[in-house]
Parts: structure tokens; C-alpha cells; sequence
């Protein structure tokens, strides 16, 4: 039976009560970018927020922007320090109520030009790192009859990209993942979700433009172009509207949501 608590009356959300306060949230990636977005915003509704990654002084900076957030820095690639890690994070803050799997990498290569070991180093981080956050804060919530599995994958994951093949194969695996936990979970008061983002306005993106503009000698704003011309709207996506899908699917009224890749990408797939 799902948890009671996570409903609320119209007349409780008008007085400022909010269905995420003790909620406890772990974020992947939370230090900058769509990860932070996610962070602060899941923090501003009231829950305790966990952000993880690899730079303790980049995730230290962003927790101190917000209430109840702390910090562990982890190598989401490494099963024995993802335990520690999420550990650590029960041990402050209880159990883990919501997980966003949003730490990932894509690196570019032509296909025949990609060695294996970056191939598994590509999985390793997008598709592995889910799996195995996901197998550690499951159980729990199964047993509670709550929670929230919220997985950042990409257009990529909906759509092939050139030059992307590890990144494409690792997202689409991310979703057929969501896809069959969902169906396991589906009694449960647990949904699990996919949202997939298009080109998004964070640094990755920045430093790319930077690239192709010294590369190629085009101007920033023509670099820019290659990013934004696949997007029907011709703009790359902002953090905050990823973070604003992912609150809707941990707020009440989104229960019978699951299983779901949700693109947040101006209609560049439908």
C-alpha cells in the first residue's frame, strides 16, 4: 500500500505544507548543471538533499546554496564506494526516498575509432552507475511503499546521434532499465521514470561551443547553432525546466506515472 504521507490536501499546500518535507533525496551529479538544478529545487520543497559526485569542493559549494543538503564525494564507477556513499547518506539523513540517477558522460568519437576501454568507461558511468544505485535504494522503498526513481537520460536515448554510439547504447539501456523496473515496482507505491532532456544550457554545452568555435574558427554564435538547430524551438533547454519534470514526478497526483521517458526537448522527438 503506498504511503499516506505522500498525499496532501489542497488546504495543506495553501498553508505551506509541502509532501517532500522529510523526504530524503539523493541526487548523482548534483554539483552543477541539471543536477544542481534538481537539487536546489527538491531542497526548496522541503526534502533533505544528498549530492553526489566525483569533486568534493564543487558538491560542498552547491550544498551550501541550499537548506538541508549535504555533500559525499564518490566515484559512481566503483560498486564498494557507491555502498560507503550511500551509507554515509542513510546515516545522515535516513533512508533514501527519492534517487536521481543524473551523473553521465558522453564522450565523442566516430565509431570506428572507439577502443573498448573507453567504450566501458562510457558505460560504466551512464548505465552501470544507474543500475547499481538503483539496487541499493529499491529494496527499501519497496518495503516502505514509496518512492521515487527518477533516471536523467537524453534524447540519446530516444534517438541515434553521430559520434555518440557508446553514450546512445548506454541511454537507451537506461531506459529499457526504467522500463522493466517499473513494471516489477508497479504495486509497490514505487514509479520509475526516465526523463530525457535535448541539448541543455550547462557548462558541457558551453565548453563544447568553445571547442567547435576554436576548431573551426566559426564564430561562438554559429558553434552554438549546431546544438540548437536539432530543438524545433532553436534553443537549448534550461536546467530548471529538467528539475521542474522531476519534481512533478515526485509530488502527489503523479502516481500512476510510470515507466515513462519523458522528453523535455522543445519537440525534437515525439
Amino acid at each position: 500500500m503506498a504511503d499516506s504521507t505522500a498525499r496532501a490536501s489542497g488546504d495543506e499546500l495553501r498553508a505551506g505544507f509541502s509532501p517532500l518535507a522529510e523526504r530524503h533525496a539523493l541526487v548523482t551529479g548534483g554539483g552543477t548543471g541539471i543536477g544542481a538544478a534538481i537539487a536546489t529545487l527538491l531542497s526548496q520543497h522541503g526534502a533533505k538533499v544528498t549530492i553526489v559526485g566525483r569533486r568534493l569542493d564543487v558538491l560542498q559549494k552547491q550544498a551550501e546554496k541550499s537548506a538541508n543538503t549535504q555533500a559525499i564525494a564518490c566515484d559512481l564507477t566503483q560498486p564498494e564506494l557507491v555502498d560507503a556513499a550511500f551509507a554515509e547518506a542513510i546515516g545522515n539523513f535516513g533512508p533514501i526516498d527519492i534517487l536521481i540517477n543524473n551523473a553521465g558522460r558522453a564522450d565523442t568519437a566516430p565509431f570506428h575509432k572507439l577502443d573498448r576501454q573507453q567504450w566501458q568507461s562510457v558505460l560504466n558511468i551512464n548505465l552501470n552507475a544507474v543500475f547499481t544505485s538503483m539496487q541499493l535504494a529499491y529494496p527499501e522503498m519497496k518495503a516502505r511503499g514509496w518512492g521515487r526513481i527518477i533516471n536523467i537520460a537524453s534524447t540519446a536515448a530516444l534517438k541515434g546521434y553521430a559520434y555518440v554510439s557508446a553514450y546512445c547504447a548506454a541511454k537507451h539501456a537506461v531506459v529499457g532499465l526504467t522500463k522493466a523496473v517499473a513494471l516489477e515496482a508497479a504495486r509497490s507505491g514505487v514509479t520509475v521514470n526516465a526523463i530525457c532532456p535535448g541539448y541543455t544550457d550547462t557548462d558541457i554545452v558551453a565548453n563544447a561551443v568553445q571547442a567547435i568555435a576554436a576548431k573551426t574558427g566559426r564564430t561562438v554564435e554559429q558553434a552554438l547553432q549546431e546544438f540548437t538547430s536539432s530543438n524545433p524551438q532553436g534553443r537549448l533547454i534550461q536546467p530548471f525546466e529538467v528539475a521542474n519534470a522531476v519534481l512533478w514526478l515526485c509530488l502527489p497526483g503523479s502516481e500512476s506515472i510510470t515507466g515513462q521517458s519523458i522528453a523535455i526537448a522543445g519537440g525534437e522527438v515525439m
